[in-house]
């Protein structure tokens, strides 16, 4: 993918970390960042106005092209990342650059220097070992023995975890190179710690966090069991409350029914009332009668 932005910059190495985080997305920039100290930048040619660069990232080989342009910076990566306006890997490449360049103007100049359209990948902020050009018949006893009798301190200060000690006096002779590079690949390993003691932090943090999580769920899940329990209490209670109320129902049903049946007696009753009424007024008028009639019989 092919980026174009606006950029006020008249050199590649004017362009600071913060000026490169402004403008870039967070993730983009974390991860980048994250590849710089992972060393895995290679560039390959550069200039105040071009990089060409290659980058290991997590799918594959990335190359990229960037460079500066009638005002704007141009950068192009074999990747396919949809990162706007620079993907991580442009990101880790201006990274890389401008930590190289500092080193390049803080360094002092060597018996041979570098031209600076042909940047070396450093590995670390330390300038690399010089490349080990001397041959066996070059190096003199003296020189070996310099080197053994540095390789025991520095051996027990490895397996402390110490800082090496310093070099012998007169590094004029082969071995010297040697001593460089093993001071080079322990600076390696301790830049490796470092990052290994920073991510086993991360890993207990992050742990701490899932036991805080899974506290969190398994608390949840307590309150959502006795919730549940409440629950079925509650169904049980209106389940009864239902019976009851269906049973209700049918005594209102058999209450209904009595009542009318006892109006119906009602009704009988006075029916039959009624008609004892008249039966005993005819009784009291037979019994008048007959009353008036010994009444009105002559005695003998």
């Amino acid at each position: 993918m092919t980026n174009r932005i606006p950029c006020s910059a008249e050199r590649l190495n004017l362009l600071v970390p913060q000026m490169i985080q402004s403008i870039a997305q967070a993730a983009a920039f974390r991860v980048a960042r994250q590849y710089v100290m992972e060393k895995r930048v290679r560039i390959s040619d550069a200039n105040d106005s071009r990089i060409l660069s290659t980058l290991i990232g997590n799918a594959g080989l990335y190359e990229q092209q960037i460079h500066l342009k009638d005002g704007h910076l141009v950068s192009a990566c074999s990747c396919s990342v949809p990162e706007e306006p620079l993907c991580r890997h442009s990101i880790a490449v201006l990274l890389e650059y401008h930590r190289w360049a500092g080193h390049q103007e803080s360094s002092p100049s060597s018996t041979q220097p570098e031209s600076p359209s042909r940047p070396q990948t450093h590995h670390s902020n330390k300038p690399s070992p010089p490349a080990l050009q001397s041959s066996v018949a070059d190096i003199t006893l003296s020189e070996i023995l310099k080197l053994v009798e540095w390789l025991q301190p520095a051996m027990k200060a490895i397996e402390k975890e110490q800082p090496l000690p310093p070099s012998p006096t007169d590094e004029a002779g082969g071995v010297s190179a040697w001593i460089l590079a093993i001071k080079s690949l322990d600076d390696r390993r301790r830049e490796t710690e470092d990052v290994l003691v920073t991510l086993e932090a991360e890993l207990r943090d992050r742990n701490a966090y899932a036991a805080r999580l899974t506290q969190q769920l398994q608390a949840s899940m307590a309150e959502l069991k006795t919730a549940q329990a409440v629950s079925r209490n509650f169904e049980r209670e209106v389940n009864t409350y239902r019976a009851t109320l269906a049973k209700l129902g049918e005594l209102t049903s058999e209450v209904a029914q009595y009542d009318e049946q006892i109006r119906t007696a009602a009704r009988e009753i006075l029916e039959k009332g009624s008609h004892f009424d008249k039966v005993a007024m005819s009784c009291r008028e037979v019994a008048e009668t007959l009353h008036a009639s010994v009444k009105t019989t002559p005695q003998p």
